[in-house]
């Protein structure tokens, strides 16, 4: 995925085998859905030498959150961009991350936290989650306390403009940052990304996605927040 990922769990007696088995379906899902590499579906899907029809559950499943959230943003966020090849990053992600984190709570993991770059999901909290300041990479502008539930944030530190508004074809510029905490990891990341493409008004589209809290910095480095984002006291 090209990120580091990191897993902690406190529960006394989790077999490493279950470590190991979330590993291997996160690597599972980075050759199978990364549009970085040749032969994977998403390559393959992008190309045209299969059809949407053709495709596995996965990427079926995968296509629809791309088309619901392409939907619900007026197609500001849009993995079928013109003159770009097919990328479903920004579901990716969340989705795989979210679904081995299944894996965890399936085997009856009762507390654990998954970090995939900075993006995390965690469970039997209360756990403390930083969000990284937009401008200063050893700064956090806000910590929260979540007991379980998946937090993300979009923002151009890492890769630059690299978010594009799909209505305008430019990269999204209204936001420095966007942070979701959301029931998962799938819709904390996609939701993040959407919102990000949206620009300011997707800080108000965010906060009405249901089970969101949001935090944010805009162009004008103003923070915009829910008022039920959890914060330690």
């Amino acid at each position: 995925m090209g990120l580091p990922v990191s897993l902690r769990v406190d529960d006394p007696g989790v077999p490493a085998s279950l470590g190991d088995a979330v590993f291997a379906w996160l690597r599972e899902a980075d050759e199978r859905f990364s549009p970085f590499k040749p032969d994977s579906e998403v390559s393959r899907l992008g190309r045209g030498e299969i059809g949407r029809t053709e495709v596995s559950g996965d990427l079926a499943e995968v296509l629809g959150l791309c088309e619901e959230y392409r939907t619900a943003t007026g197609g500001a966020f849009d993995a079928w961009l013109p003159g770009r090849a097919f990328d479903p990053c920004a579901v990716v992600k969340g989705w795989a991350v979210q679904r081995a984190a299944g894996l965890l709570t399936g085997a009856g993991v009762a507390r654990f936290c998954l970090n995939a770059g900075g993006d995390v999901v965690v469970a039997g909290g209360p756990w403390r989650v930083g969000v990284r300041h937009p401008e200063r990479a050893d700064r956090l502008c806000q910590v929260l306390q979540v007991i379980d539930g998946a937090v993300a944030t979009s923002a151009r530190y890492e890769r630059g403009d690299h978010i594009v508004d799909g209505r305008t074809g430019r990269p999204a510029t209204g936001l420095l940052s966007v942070t979701v905490l959301a029931p998962t990891l799938t819709e904390a990341d996609t939701t993040a990304t959407a919102a990000y493409a949206m620009g300011e008004e997707g800080v108000a589209w965010a906060a009405a996605r249901p089970g969101c809290e949001v935090y944010a910095v805009d162009a004008g480095r103003r923070v915009l927040r829910t008022p039920g984002l959890p914060v330690p006291v």
